[in-house]
C-alpha cells in the first residue's frame, strides 16, 4: 500500500443479504468487507452464496493498482453490476474470485 492508503479484510461477522430491484442475488454467513482509504466499506461474497444463473459475464474490465485487474457481470437491466478479482494483488488475495455487488441494496 502506499503511504496513505489502506485496505483491510475481515469476515463480516454477519449474514449479507444483497437485493437489486426487489429480487435477492446474493446471500451470505461468510462475507468478507473490505475497507479502503476513499471507499465505502464492500461486501464480496463467496461465488457459492451468488445467484450466478442471473448473471451474464461482461467483455468490461478494470484496474485497481492496489487489487488488481477486476471482471464484470450484469444483469440484463444492470450493466457491470459485480464484479471480482480473478488474481488480486497478494496484499488481498482473501477476496480471489469472490464477487461484489455495485448499487445494490445490502442488507
Amino acid at each position: 500500500m502506499t503511504l496513505g492508503h489502506t485496505i483491510t479484510i475481515e469476515p463480516s461477522g454477519g449474514h449479507v443479504r444483497v437485493v437489486h430491484d426487489g429480487r435477492v442475488l446474493a446471500e451470505s454467513d461468510r462475507a468478507l468487507v473490505l475497507r479502503e482509504t476513499g471507499c465505502p466499506p464492500r461486501y464480496y461474497l463467496p461465488p457459492q452464496d451468488v445467484r450466478l444463473d442471473l448473471l451474464t459475464p461482461s467483455d468490461s474490465h478494470t484496474y485497481c493498482p492496489f487489487k488488481g485487474t477486476a471482471s464484470y457481470w450484469s444483469l440484463p437491466d444492470a450493466a457491470d453490476l459485480v464484479w471480482a478479482y480473478p488474481d488480486p494483488k497478494p496484499d488481498v488475495a482473501e477476496i480471489k474470485d469472490h464477487l461484489c455487488f455495485y448499487d445494490a441494496e445490502v442488507t
